[in-house]
């Protein structure tokens, strides 16, 4: 068997573009030969996928899955054009990738991409993923999931507006019965309308209560308050910051009299939730073709 060094990997990954794990892959097929590897990763369609490796891809979709087991997934992958967001090859993608998840447990999304598909063994997920970068001609990424496993009650998920935004929700509960199915369907269709960041305020960091107390002192003093009232006013000002993020104490969209912990009702309680906007935080793609031409101009008269 040929030895496959570190500095062998590299050399076929600056020529070809392909991944790491891609590039030790040809050559341990192909022994060490290069020239074969670089054959090797073109018919798989594999140097092609990865020159799409520096587009950015912050459209797509999350998808959300509880399996007969009651374990939850929540994943967003992501894709350069709605267009593809939209296919039905690339929906059973993400749900492949949320069915997986949720069987293989993986640890984070490097240990994702190194498992064995869960459903075909002769491949990974990162082997599906260059697949079907090059048979759709975008870049393909996963780029964060959250896994689930009820421990005292039952997961569910909401997925909204085609995959814009993806829920997870985890109850704690004596028993499971309709009651407490139809709060957690209601829970997730609030935290997808209302954005709680906490479930509940001890949850929330030091630091970000002292960043809103310096600000909300600020805005008190600007508004021309004398400073023995201040302190009190911004207790109060802060009372109103643990309704905006503390999903327990946010007014209930659908009845705002009523708390979150009223609407519970002592029947359940909230363990843990995620919410994942598409694209949140990411770069957008904008075709400017007159720029691209500049761009290239510019480079010609180099």
């Amino acid at each position: 068997m040929a030895n496959i060094t570190a500095a062998l990997v590299k050399e076929l990954r600056e020529r070809t573009g392909a991944g790491m794990m891609d590039c030790k892959k040809a050559l341990v097929e192909c022994e060490g030969d290069m020239e074969k590897a670089i054959d090797f990763l073109r018919e798989k369609g594999l140097a092609a996928a990865a020159k799409k490796a520096g587009r950015i891809a912050a459209e797509g979709m999350v998808d959300a899955f509880v399996d007969e087991n009651g374990t939850g997934v929540v994943v967003e992958v992501n894709c350069e054009t709605d267009f593809v967001a939209n296919t039905d090859r690339f929906k059973a993608l993400c749900r492949d990738f949320a069915k997986h998840i949720a069987t293989a447990a993986p640890a984070d999304v490097e240990d994702l991409l190194a498992q064995k598909f869960y459903a075909d063994n002769s491949k990974t997920v990162n082997d599906l993923i260059g697949e079907a970068t090059a048979s759709i001609g975008e870049k393909i990424s996963i780029r964060r999931f959250e896994r689930f496993v009820p421990q005292n009650g039952l997961v569910d998920t909401y997925v909204h507006m085609g995959g814009k935004i993806g829920v997870m929700v985890e109850l704690a509960c004596d028993e499971v019965t309709d009651e407490v199915r139809q709060m957690s369907h209601d829970l997730t269709l609030h935290i997808a309308a209302a954005k709680p960041q906490f479930v509940r305020r001890d949850e929330v960091p030091t630091a970000n209560l002292e960043k809103e107390r310096e600000i909300l002192t600020q805005q008190a003093l600007n508004e021309g308050k004398p400073a023995k009232i201040v302190e009190r006013m911004v207790e109060g000002r802060i009372e109103k910051y643990y309704k905006e993020v503390c999903l327990l104490e946010q007014p209930f969209v659908k009845d705002p009299d009523t708390s979150i912990t009223k609407m519970l009702n002592g029947k359940a309680d909230v363990v843990r939730f995620v919410r994942f906007e598409r694209g949140e935080g990411l770069e957008k793609r904008h075709d400017d073709l007159a720029a691209d031409i500049a761009a290239e101009q510019a480079k010609m008269k180099k």
